[in-house]
């Protein structure tokens, strides 16, 4: 039996990098995907397709993780469509990256707003489905920054740090209905945003990782996969990093 046959994951932010990595990680294990974007587009339509073709049920969805009414439409409609779920992955962000003397109000709300809020959102729109269900995994996307911070990403280190509280306090609400929440604290993962970087900042990075790579996407859906499974039936609460040791 594959380790997450006969389950539903929802999958927020998937259309690409991190969350279309766990998307066909899970597909590949077994789980019926369910996604959403804030638009449903050629990236949304592929990855419909390419998650089919596993053998999986897949559906993808336009939804805005930042919004309330939205979070809320779209639990209800995985759940219509669906029958059951049983694995949240908050993975939805973006960066709006300067140095505080030059962030503006509306880069500082709208990053708080995707990153942190959706977590909110989404995971009190799925709690009580769960609570019915007495059983859910809750994974958190946060970030190595949210645990050490980084110059030029107040606004980012503090949406991923809040992520992290409100993991803690949520695992200890609901850790009796048999609903887990635990989060990821990537490091340096290889994406299309970090491939942006100036090629000599990317080398600095590297340089004080010990593993002297960057990490991958699939590295961080790898874990995600052990966390939505039972192998991690007795972890709650917990902040992993996958960061190829930057952060010890």
């Amino acid at each position: 039996m594959k380790l997450l046959e006969g389950k539903t994951i929802l999958i927020t932010g998937a259309n690409r990098g991190i969350g279309r990595a766990i998307a066909h990680c899970f597909a590949r294990s077994g789980g019926n995907i369910a996604f959403s974007d804030i638009a449903f587009d050629e990236n949304s339509a592929s990855l419909e397709e390419e998650l089919k073709k596993l053998g999986v049920k897949a559906k993808g969805y336009a939804s805005d993780a930042g919004s309330f009414e939205d979070s809320e439409k779209l639990v209800n409609a995985v759940v219509e469509d669906f029958g059951e779920l049983h694995v949240l992955v908050n993975n939805a962000g973006i960066t709006r990256d300067n140095l505080l003397l030059r962030l503006t109000e509306s880069d500082w709300d709208l990053v708080i707003k995707v990153n942190l809020k959706s977590v909110f959102n989404l995971t009190k729109a799925v709690q009580r489905q769960m609570i019915k269900q007495r059983c859910g995994s809750i994974i958190n996307m946060s970030s190595v920054v949210g645990i050490e911070g980084n110059s030029g990403q107040s606004n980012y280190s503090a949406s991923k740090a809040g992520i992290i509280g409100f993991t803690k306090a949520v695992a200890q609400e609901i850790g009796s209905r048999n609903i887990r929440v635990n989060a990821i604290a990537p490091g340096f993962i290889e994406t299309e945003m970090t491939k942006r970087l100036p090629e000599e900042v990317r080398k600095e990075w590297i340089e004080d990782i010990p593993l002297k790579r960057g990490g991958t996407p699939d590295d961080v859906a790898n874990l995600a996969l052990f966390l939505a499974s039972d192998l991690s039936e007795y972890i709650t609460g917990q902040v992993i990093s996958v960061c190829g040791g930057l952060h010890t």
